[in-house]
């Protein structure tokens, strides 16, 4: 069966309109390497089908108070992969022979969003309401984005926090809607010195395992004369070491639990957590 390709359009329309606040002719011509003429049929189409969810105005199509998603998922990582890669995320099943885990989506505020990308993009900081495990409390804080970060299970922001006087990563879910775009930034990101500095982590099979256990890893990760380099962001290193659980404090009781140890701790302990 062919692709609608109007349908791939209007996901991308409403995606732009929903997590950016607006979208214009523009930026679908840019986003879609199509025509003006084409861009400017697709948004008079979609009100056409959805006549309650845009609203033209100066900005462009902003979606209204009652807007209703019709063709994105509503999760954020649609969005910001999106904006990462410039591919959007299909999240229906297309084959029943694959199947993905379902993991909970953490909720966050299409207002925050909306901020942080406006931040990012025009390069200023931003006032916000934040909690923390260590903080529950509502706590205010001028921050200065730089990029999105997905670790895995979970979406970051990146940037200076007056309040650490340091470069750190927020989670999106733990900001309120109470955010304010305030002047420009100055704390960008080439002054992030651990997300400019690029280092290696180097792995070898917990010494621990059987020669024949410590053959699975060489063969699951094509080991190079026994020890597995992973480049990264030295800002990055916690969540490798998180994903690939490794704990650089300490051995797991059972190496079948740790499976790698780091060979260069030294080298990239000033990054640690």
């Amino acid at each position: 069966m062919a692709k609608d390709l109007s349908q791939e359009r209007f996901m991308l329309l409403e995606l732009l309109a929903w997590w950016q606040g607006a979208v214009t002719n523009s930026q679908l011509v840019m986003a879609l390497d199509i025509s003006r003429q084409q861009a400017y049929s697709d948004i008079k189409k979609y009100c056409k089908l959805h006549p309650y969810n845009l609203i033209h105005t100066k900005q462009g199509y902003i979606p209204s108070t009652s807007f209703k998603a019709h063709y994105i998922s509503g999760d954020v990582s649609q969005f910001l992969s999106w904006w990462s890669t410039g591919s959007i995320i299909n999240t229906e099943l297309i084959s029943n022979h694959v199947v993905q885990l379902a993991i909970p989506s953490r909720k966050v505020s299409v207002k925050v969003i909306r901020a942080l990308v406006k931040a990012i993009i025009q390069q200023k900081s931003v006032e916000a309401a934040y909690v923390s495990l260590s903080h529950p409390e509502n706590d205010g804080r001028i921050f200065h984005p730089h990029t999105f970060v997905n670790t895995g299970l979970r979406w970051h922001v990146r940037g200076y926090c007056e309040k650490a006087q340091d470069y750190r990563d927020l989670v999106l879910s733990r900001f309120h809607d109470d955010i304010e775009l305030l002047e420009d930034s100055s704390h960008p990101i080439e002054l992030d010195d651990a997300w400019l500095q690029t280092i290696k982590i180097i792995l070898k099979p917990d010494q621990r395992l059987s020669v024949q256990q410590q053959n699975v890893l060489a063969n699951d990760y094509q080991l190079n004369d026994g020890l597995l380099i992973i480049e990264t962001r030295a800002a990055l290193a916690n969540y490798i070491l998180h994903e690939m659980k490794i704990n650089t404090k300490m051995l797991d009781g059972t190496p079948e639990a740790q499976q790698w140890i780091v060979v260069n701790i030294a080298d990239i302990k000033q990054w640690m957590f």
